[in-house]
């Protein structure tokens, strides 16, 4: 066998060990895939994550382990808990479904996800963007135009509390704002959040018209709205409405509490 033929053949088997390497860690990245999910279906997210990580290093063509990292730091976060290690989580989590969207804008669990962590970071703001982010992939997303509504009725109540207290008005002294300017001062400001909200609840109705938890906002916003309104006769007017609402839901609830299986065992 002369030089030449001997390069060759070195050539091809270098080749073929390369093939069966990128092979033995691609199944090397599924295994810990696998043993990621065990761990995250069983709530051992720590553990969850490091496999993930194993996971995305030796495969980093394996986008569901990059989603499910992310949402193992998610899933450890715990709402308005301030700590360096909590904020690390949420960061982490950020980071990680940041990636997962650098390659797939449109993965819907990765924008409902980042939508949910900002809501629960209190950053309204950020967290309506990111839900109409995920209406504009999900147009029959009923949760994301129901948290849209919460974002509204969140926005407004307090500015509202307060503009009462101001005004030496009890939160049961009815309406509306008794001093004109200030109410125009805050009709300004809250009546079109107000006005979006109601709108995007009305949009998770027509998608399922047992929305209850929607119908509860709807109460809830149009109370916001009576107090903005500049005649009694229009804050009477908002208030049945908000109080047709709250029979509505609660007529609702009946009916569903009606239909799910007693958990009895005598019949």
């Amino acid at each position: 066998m002369n030089r030449k033929t001997t390069f060759i053949l070195l050539v091809v088997v270098l080749a073929l060990l390369v093939v069966v390497g990128a092979g033995c860690q691609k199944l090397r990245a599924r295994d810990q895939l696998n043993k990621g999910v065990v761990s995250f279906r069983t709530g051992d997210y720590p553990a969850a994550v490091e496999h993930f990580k194993l996971a995305v290093t030796m495969d980093s063509q394996l986008p569901v382990a990059r989603t499910y990292l992310a949402m193992a730091y998610l899933m450890q976060y715990v709402p308005g808990a301030e700590s360096p290690e909590n904020n690390r989580l949420a960061q982490a989590a950020h980071e990680e479904f940041d990636r997962v969207l650098e390659k797939d804008p449109r993965n819907s669990v990765a924008l409902a996800s980042v939508a949910q962590l900002y809501f629960s970071q209190k950053k309204l703001d950020d967290a309506r963007d990111w839900y109409k982010k995920v209406i504009a992939v999900e147009p029959n997303n009923k949760g994301a135009y129901y948290t849209l509504g919460v974002i509204a009725w969140t926005k407004t109540f307090q500015p509202r509390m307060e503009t009462r207290a101001k005004l030496n008005m009890r939160p049961d002294d009815p309406g509306p704002l008794k001093d004109k300017k200030v109410r125009e001062e805050l009709r300004t400001q809250s009546l079109p959040i107000i006005e979006e909200g109601l709108q995007n609840l009305q949009k998770a109705l027509a998608i399922d018209g047992q929305y209850d938890d929607a119908m509860a906002y709807m109460n809830l916003l149009y109370r916001e709205r009576a107090d903005l309104e500049e005649s009694a006769a229009d804050y009477k007017k908002d208030t049945e409405t908000a109080d047709s609402w709250v029979d509505k839901t609660l007529e609702t609830k009946k009916v569903k509490a009606s239909k799910t299986p007693s958990s009895g065992k005598g019949k």
